[in-house]
């Protein structure tokens, strides 16, 4: 049986994520569950938690480091938000409490932005393990998902950042809408993306027009599921991208998420002369756990 030398979680909204680590910081072992703080009641995170990780449990307090939404106001607890500019993984995370005496726990903090109002929780995580492989990147972090983030790091700190409901927007477009009828299925016209991704990123305007066009090509045309759900795609990212143009154009970026969806990202970037760098959502995620791990096991 696995026994971590301590325990990394992120806790996301739908999911729940947490990888047994070693002393030398080696991924021993993972697991996930679709318990989400989303579907959780404040006395529900506990045993939550250790439904997942039981298994690499011993008598003696194993160190929990967790990010996300765990820390939210509908959280296990609330960890309070740093205002930037601020320099990620440098707060001490807070301790809630624990009924099983078996596991020591540390949510980490959020970050904070009072105009325009803006808020993240385990992006942050993400961007310290950015900074700590590469302390001298100066440029943009984008990380792409159901909100996705558009992070400016300078001189090693967090200076602002926005998020984009595009990721939130598409499924609700085509799960709960009239599109739901022409974007089902697995496959999608990548052509038919760029072509959406130009249109949108010129005229963002049209968004709300240039959507209905969906469904009435289906109706009139014919046009595939596939094409429609690259155009879905498509328009909804360009229109992204012309509203956080100031942070892209004319510098570095890195986008890190999951290897699909870093993929249009970067496809739809370099249409617009942007080579990106791109990286794995749980490099990144895992990268910046191990530092706060470090941090406070570090000797004083």
């Amino acid at each position: 049986m696995t026994r971590a030398d301590w325990i990394a979680v992120d806790w996301g909204t739908s999911h729940l994520r947490a990888w047994a680590i070693s002393a030398s910081g080696a991924v021993l072992d993972k697991a996930a569950s679709a318990d989400g703080m989303g579907g959780l009641s404040q006395a529900e995170f506990e045993p939550a938690l250790l439904r997942l990780i039981n298994p690499w449990l011993n008598d003696q307090p194993t160190p929990v480091i967790a990010c996300g939404m765990v820390g939210a106001k509908q959280g296990w607890v609330e960890a309070p938000y740093r205002t930037v500019p601020c320099k990620p993984g440098e707060a001490a995370p807070i301790m809630p409490a624990t009924r099983d005496s078996r596991i020591k726990l540390h949510i980490l903090p959020g970050v904070s932005q009072d105009s325009p109002a803006d808020v993240m929780r385990g992006e942050e995580t993400q961007t310290a393990g950015v900074i700590h492989e590469n302390p001298h990147f100066d440029g943009i972090l984008c990380l792409p998902g159901t909100h996705t983030k558009w992070i400016h790091i300078s001189a090693e700190e967090i200076v602002s950042f926005r998020t984009a409901m595009t990721g939130e927007l598409f499924a609700l477009l085509s799960q709960h809408s009239v599109l739901r009828h022409s974007v089902g299925g697995q496959e999608f016209d990548r052509e038919t993306f760029d072509v959406a991704v130009a249109e949108t990123l010129s005229r963002p305007e049209r968004l709300a027009q240039s959507l209905f066009t969906i469904r009435a090509e289906g109706l009139l045309h014919g046009q595939s599921n596939a094409a429609a759900k690259g155009r879905l795609s498509g328009l909804l990212i360009g229109a992204e991208l012309a509203a956080a143009r100031p942070y892209w154009l004319g510098q570095q970026v890195l986008i890190g998420g999951a290897p699909a969806l870093v993929a249009l990202y970067a496809r739809a970037l370099e249409t617009q002369g942007v080579h990106c760098l791109t990286r794995d959502a749980e490099t990144l995620t895992l990268a910046g756990l191990r530092l706060a791990h470090a941090k406070l096991t570090e000797a004083p």
